[in-house]
């Protein structure tokens, strides 16, 4: 098993940026992270939120044992005999 900090980088690794119109700024996503999205004035703004959305997003996520993507062969979800 990887750690956080693997998985998290792993993710990121994937992040879609979009420039959006009229210096609006940018808009980032992660594939397979339905719902995760953040925006910045720069490119390099919006990856540093959108790292801090996805750690906020997966651990609201396991808190409340919701499935979470893999992330290179990389599991945080509990198997049901670990919720026990």
């Amino acid at each position: 098993m990887g750690s956080f900090s693997e998985y998290f980088d792993g993710a990121m690794h994937t992040a879609v940026y979009e420039e959006m119109e009229e210096d609006e700024g940018w808009f980032g996503t992660i594939p397979g992270f339905d719902g995760l999205w953040a925006s910045g004035p720069s490119e390099e703004d919006c990856g540093r939120e959108l790292r801090s959305t996805l750690e906020d997003w997966v651990l609201f996520s396991l808190q409340r044992q919701m499935a979470v993507p893999t992330v290179n062969g990389i599991e945080l979800n509990l198997q049901p005999s670990e919720a026990a």
